[in-house]
């Protein structure tokens, strides 16, 4: 079982390539940035997590720029994102820059989806709510087409454009993991439908820990005539707690991800220090 670790960079946190050099020397597999354009200050949906949303969601980097910074200080840390909002970015743009990304990481880019909870946030993108999964749906299979097609074209609801070129190609084949956020059961249906992978939280207001979970995962993966292998778990918010992380890796979950705090190098380092004896405990 691989561990990876999430920040939210922001102007006060470490750099990401400072923070991805101490994971690479630490043993972790990944590096995980998360993505919101703006925060309104009107508020139609709660935090998913409960109480004020933190200060780092209204001061985030964008994750393609500090992913970049982090692959070009490392030599095979996984970067990713943790998710990328789909419904609020243009999908031929989004497939340049995973494409490009990809190519100057040299193939270790992770592409983690989801469709976001922020209903303000994402209405002010031109993004309806209620049909937003579709959208991402689309926007997903054009973007597919676009890494994988020469002179690709996409004809949808929501996404449309006639063939075109468009360049470069991702490194990997046919295209970085599509990891898939969101719960169980419609994140994780969405995950078999058009993923490479779920990355659930493990914990949400409707279930105790997603770990549970997981065999009715696999049960719809096999229902779908899809293995594990080929779309894994990825466990996001995991605790510093060896016990649970044996546990974790004897259901079989490929990987997961702590979330650390948006602050610096003096915070952070001893915490990676404590974790990184965990990683050689559950190798």
């Amino acid at each position: 079982m691989r561990v990876g670790a999430a920040m939210f960079f922001t102007d006060y946190s470490m750099t990401p390539a400072e923070l991805a050099v101490a994971l690479e020397e630490r043993g972790f597999d990944s590096l995980w940035a998360p993505e919101h354009s703006h925060i309104p200050l009107s508020r139609a949906a709660a935090y998913p997590s409960g109480g004020d949303l933190p200060k780092m969601y209204y001061d985030v980097m964008d994750p393609f720029v500090t992913l970049t910074a982090a692959a070009a200080a490392t030599k095979t840390l996984l970067v990713g994102t943790g998710i990328c909002l789909v419904v609020q970015r243009d999908p031929i743009q989004t497939a340049k820059l995973v494409a490009s990304i990809d190519r100057i990481s040299d193939g270790r880019f992770l592409f983690g989806v989801g469709n976001g909870w922020n209903r303000d946030e994402i209405e002010n993108h031109g993004t309806a709510f209620e049909t937003r999964h579709k959208l991402a749906r689309e926007r997903i299979e054009a973007m597919k087409a676009i890494w994988t097609q020469k002179k690709p074209e996409y004809h949808g609801e929501f996404v449309k454009f006639g063939p075109m070129m468009t360049w470069p190609k991702p490194l990997q084949a046919p295209h970085p993991p599509i990891i898939v956020g969101g719960a169980f059961p419609w994140g994780a249906k969405r995950a078999v439908r058009y993923g490479d992978g779920w990355m659930p939280h493990r914990v949400r207001q409707h279930y105790a820990d997603v770990a549970a979970l997981v065999p009715q995962f696999r049960a719809l993966l096999a229902e779908a005539g899809r293995s594990e292998a080929d779309c894994p778990v990825t466990i996001w918010g995991v605790r510093e707690d060896r016990d649970a992380l044996l546990a974790d890796r004897d259901l079989g979950v490929a990987r997961v991800v702590l979330s650390l705090d948006a602050a610096k190098a003096d915070v952070i380092l001893p915490q990676l220090d404590r974790w990184a004896r965990l990683i050689e405990a559950v190798k």
